[in-house]
């Protein structure tokens, strides 16, 4: 909200008043929530799973493998500390790499991400169309918020 809205409200009243400064569209992509008209949409940020199996990159391959292999997915994602996501280890790849090697050495850098916001529909659509079995999402600052799958949609 801009500050001369924060101000009227203020004036009018309210106590909580905060002025937001990223803005709106920052707001939404943290997942963080709404009111108002648009607020009944269906928003993926509300299907998210946070099963998914996340791996250091310095941590060996064959853990993350044998983690993977207790998940219900195939595939693990490589993340900081602080939970930013570097990349993804697929199926393929904890297969036949080298089990001592680093996960941050073998992972697929920078994999493509959704924000929380993104219309429900129109994403099942888009992940059907392309037969993708799910897709990550992310916050603005890259820290990975989970996984959404077409038939959560």
């Amino acid at each position: 909200m801009s500050p001369r809205a924060a101000c009227r409200l203020a004036t009018l009243g309210f106590t909580q008043v905060y002025d937001y400064v990223p803005g709106k569209v920052d707001w939404l992509a943290r997942n963080q929530p709404v009111e108002g008209t648009d607020a009944d949409t269906a928003k993926i940020g509300r299907h998210l799973r946070h099963e998914v199996t996340t791996a250091r990159p310095d941590e060996p391959i064959s853990q993350v493998r044998a983690r993977v292999a207790r998940s219900a997915h195939r595939f693990a994602l490589v993340t900081t500390s602080d939970g930013t996501l570097l990349g993804r280890l697929r199926a393929a790849v904890l297969d036949d790499a080298d089990p001592t090697r680093p996960a941050g050495e073998v992972m697929e850098a920078g994999p493509s991400t959704l924000r929380p916001h993104e219309p429900a529909a129109a994403i099942k659509d888009r992940l059907v169309e392309k037969g993708l079995t799910y897709a990550i999402v992310a916050d603005p600052d890259g820290r990975l918020l989970g996984t959404v799958h077409p038939a959560d949609l």
